[in-house]
């Protein structure tokens, strides 16, 4: 699995810009605080079930959670809010738009560094 101290960090910044503790996070995916925090910490690796429910929980895609680049980091804790009024269909669409920024930051970096973009 990737590196377990990037996907703490990943996890950690986004449940603190959605405002939410480890105990509230860890109570909605079913495992202990504790557990939470060894994963942030990158003490130990996460199951890619919790991973899956963290995403779920957190309203990112699971990618999201092995980001190593810091701009897009920055674009997925961005878009980290809280969503109990949105409906299905507003996730979806806030999905797809930060897909669309993600997508265009990765074009932008290989044109910096002069990579091919033709496949």
């Amino acid at each position: 699995m990737a590196n377990f101290k990037i996907i703490g960090e990943n996890i950690q910044a986004i449940r603190t810009k959605m405002g939410l503790s480890q105990e509230a996070l860890a109570n909605l995916i079913g495992i202990h605080r504790e557990a939470l925090s060894y994963y942030e910490n990158g003490t130990r690796e996460p199951s890619l079930e919790v991973l899956s429910k963290i995403a779920l929980f957190l309203n990112i895609e699971l990618s999201a959670l092995f980001e190593e680049n810091a701009a897009s980091r920055l674009v997925t804790q961005a878009f980290a809010f809280r969503a109990e009024e949105l409906t299905p269909e507003d996730s979806e669409s806030i999905l797809e738009f930060r897909k669309i920024v993600q997508n265009y930051l990765k074009m932008s970096q290989a044109k910096m560094e002069g990579g091919n973009l033709d496949g």
